[in-house]
């Protein structure tokens, strides 16, 4: 008699024990969401799809629990009709209805033809389409640290599978517009909804945009900081040095080391100067982390070498 029960509730989302105005209220609920007019055209096929399942499933579930008190085996009460329940043989092959005393034949008939409807037939044609999905089409999203930083537009273009109406597959070039927010970290996953490949007798896979971050020449990201490494020659880090740069927002940065000296691996931060933190409404930002590294120089002269010492002799 067509489908498992369990697909249906499963399509519907209800429990097996949901009572009719229960499903009544998930079916009018589901078709609302998915009605095929309420979807842009590049998610449109997934809910005309969603649609029909709905619907079959709606129907199916409707059926079947007017016929729970009508339909089963033939033994008589211990089928459950109890004292003044009528049993008649409905099918040659041994399936009987029962019926509460009173009951007219023609009625009986009717619920039956209910039960098996025509479109039984297209929904078991259909139903694999909701538990089956064409595997998903997976592309890279590459950004630059400057992007992930402000968020931008980005469009992509990639090449997808189309299913023609005679059923042949061809390959077809699409272009989706994203919208990087500020913040996004390498990794993060961006599906666009039945824009994957199509396969016959499947609902159209989803695109995965995965996102990459493309190498800056001076920032490095480490979670929502940002690390800048610049090496400073000995002479600077004993008696004074400054570096300017400029931030991934444009801004320019000054950082003075003017009184103090800097000792290899010396690291200053500045506080809510790095990435946004994603999903943070506030603002909040991680900090920026400058690295410094001595230069030392690979030879000196003997003159040279005596002048230092003589410097360097007695601060230590």
């Amino acid at each position: 008699m067509g489908n498992p029960p369990e697909l249906y509730h499963k399509i519907l989302n209800i429990p097996k024990d949901t009572s009719p105005q229960e499903l009544r209220a998930a079916y009018k609920s589901l078709v609302k969401k998915w009605h095929p007019d309420k979807h842009p055209p590049s998610s449109r096929p997934e809910a005309e799809a969603r649609f029909k399942a709905i619907s079959e499933a709606y129907e199916a579930l409707l059926d079947q629990q007017e016929n729970r008190a009508v339909f089963g085996p033939c033994n008589g009460d211990r089928a459950g009709g109890g004292a003044g329940a009528r049993v008649e043989r409905t099918r040659s092959d041994g399936f009987c209805a029962r019926s509460a005393p009173g009951t007219p034949a023609r009625e009986l008939k009717k619920v039956y033809s209910a039960g098996n409807p025509g479109g039984r037939r297209a929904f078991a044609e259909f139903s694999s389409s909701i538990v089956r999905k064409a595997p998903p089409l997976e592309r890279r999203l590459e950004c630059t640290l400057e992007e992930l930083c402000r968020g931008c537009s980005k469009e992509v273009t990639f090449t997808r599978d189309v299913v023609t109406r005679n059923g042949s597959i061809v390959k077809k070039e699409v272009t989706q517009t994203v919208q990087v927010k500020p913040g996004w970290r390498k990794g993060k996953q961006v599906v666009l909804e039945g824009m994957g490949d199509e396969r016959p007798g499947c609902l159209p896979g989803d695109a995965v945009l995965t996102v990459s971050e493309r190498r800056h020449p001076a920032f490095k990201r480490v979670g929502d900081d940002l690390v800048l490494r610049a090496e400073v020659p000995l002479a600077g880090a004993l008696t004074g040095w400054s570096l300017s740069f400029r931030l991934l927002g444009g801004r320019k940065v000054t950082c003075s080391f003017e009184d103090e000296v800097i000792r290899p691996g010396h690291e200053r931060v500045i506080r809510g100067e790095g990435m946004p933190v994603p999903g943070r409404k506030d603002g909040a930002r991680g900090d920026l982390r400058v690295k410094l590294e001595v230069v030392f120089p690979t030879e000196l002269s003997d003159e040279q070498r005596a002048g230092l010492a003589e410097i360097l002799r007695g601060s230590c």
